[in-house]
């Protein structure tokens, strides 16, 4: 009798701790409220597609819409540290390589040490997560504007 009592109480507390991680998550972190990533256009992807350390960053970037708890949303931030600090210190493709993709980038990763300085003192991270998706997405728009703008600046340097 005695022996059934335990594990009928074991049961509980696993479902109780499961509930009680799952709700320390929705307290810590709202993936819903998360604004969706912006678009790079097709000049733009052609010529991400050969950035390595920027395609390993966007997949790292891509995990943090798939977090289920804080253990992994720490996990996720730690890489995504990782990966910037391999994007910063690599290779930039030539029209990209420019103070306005630098410095954004550095907001990022301004907004990455944020999120992740929220979820190690167990604080709200959504809004922190919003402002780096938010500068994520700045960085990607800049790709777009730069890519799209035909005009030649020594044109105007020249005159």
């Amino acid at each position: 009798m005695n022996f059934l009592f335990l594990a009928l109480w074991l049961i509980a507390c696993q479902d109780q701790t499961a509930e009680t991680a799952q709700q320390q998550v929705q307290e810590l972190f709202q993936l819903e409220k998360l604004p969706q990533r912006s678009t790079v256009n097709a000049k733009g992807v052609v010529i991400l597609m050969d950035w390595k350390e920027f395609n390993d960053f966007n997949t790292s970037f891509d995990a943090l819409y798939t977090v289920a708890n804080t253990e992994e949303l720490s996990l996720v931030l730690e890489d995504l540290i990782e990966k910037q600090k391999q994007l910063e210190g690599g290779p930039y493709p030539a029209v990209f390589d420019v103070p306005q993709i630098r410095s954004r980038q550095r907001v990022l990763k301004t907004f990455i040490l944020k999120t992740k300085a929220a979820v190690e003192y167990r604080i709200d991270a959504t809004d922190a997560a919003t402002e780096m998706v938010e500068a994520y997405n700045a960085l990607r728009n800049q790709f777009n504007t730069i890519v799209n703008n035909t005009l030649d600046t020594n044109l105007i340097i020249d005159e």
